[in-house]
C-alpha cells in the first residue's frame, strides 16, 4: 500500500510542471501542434453529457436533488464516457474537460484519479481556465480523499450520518499561493464556507 501510494503521490506531484514547463521547453513546434489539435472537432455526445450532468445539478428553485433518479443516470454516463475513452474518442481540451466532470461524479477512487488525469491533458491542450484548475484539484482531493488519505486543496466536504457537512482533513503541505494558481479561495475561507453550506 505505501509503494502505491508513493507512486500516486508522485504523478500527482509533477502534473503542474507538465502542465507550465513543457509546452515553453518543447518549444514553438509543440505549440503549433496543440494548435492543429485543438482544431479537431469537440465530441457532441461526451457535450451532450457534460450539459445533462450539470443540469441534474441545478434542479429548480425550491426543489432538491433527487439522488434516486440522478444515479442512474450518472452511472450510465460514467459508463459511456469510459467506453468513449477506450475507443480513443476524446480529442479535444473540451473532450478532456467534458469527461473529467463527469468521471468527477464517478463511484470509485480510479473515477476521481482519471478525472484528474483528464483534467491535465485538458490543460495541455490548451484549455488551462480557471474551471480546468479547480476540477484538477477537486478530483485530486476527492482521490485522496476516497482513498481515506488527507486532501490537498480543501475542495472537498463529507458528512456523517445526521451531522453537517465538514471540511474533510487537510494535508497543510499546499499554500494558499499555490491554490490561488489554481483558482481556488484561501484555506480560511474554504473552512468558512461550512457554515454556507450548512444553510442549505
Amino acid at each position: 500500500m505505501l509503494t502505491f501510494m508513493r507512486k500516486v503521490l508522485a504523478i500527482l506531484v509533477i502534473w503542474v510542471s507538465v502542465v507550465f514547463v513543457l509546452p515553453s521547453a518543447l518549444g514553438p513546434s509543440f505549440v503549433r501542434a496543440q494548435s492543429a489539435t485543438s482544431q479537431s472537432r469537440d465530441n457532441e455526445e461526451l457535450k451532450r453529457m457534460h450539459d445533462e450532468d450539470q443540469a441534474d445539478r441545478m434542479p429548480p428553485e425550491g426543489k432538491e436533488i433527487d439522488w434516486a433518479v440522478i444515479g442512474p443516470r450518472d452511472r450510465a454516463r460514467l459508463k459511456r464516457t469510459k467506453e468513449l475513452y477506450a475507443q480513443n474518442l476524446l480529442h479535444t481540451a473540451n473532450d478532456y474537460y467534458h469527461a473529467a466532470m463527469i468521471l468527477q461524479h464517478g463511484e470509485v477512487p480510479e473515477d476521481f484519479l482519471l478525472a484528474h488525469e483528464f483534467c491535465v491533458a485538458a490543460i495541455i491542450k490548451g484549455k488551462n481556465h480557471q474551471e480546468t484548475r479547480r476540477l484538477a484539484a477537486a478530483s485530486e482531493d476527492r482521490f485522496l480523499m476516497n482513498i481515506e488519505r488527507p486532501q490537498r486543496f480543501a475542495t472537498q466536504y463529507r458528512a456523517v450520518i445526521n451531522e453537517p457537512l465538514r471540511l474533510y482533513k487537510v494535508d497543510q503541505g499546499v499554500t494558499d499561493e499555490l491554490r490561488r494558481m489554481m483558482g481556488l479561495p484561501t484555506l480560511a475561507e474554504l473552512k468558512a464556507k461550512e457554515a454556507e453550506l450548512n444553510k442549505k
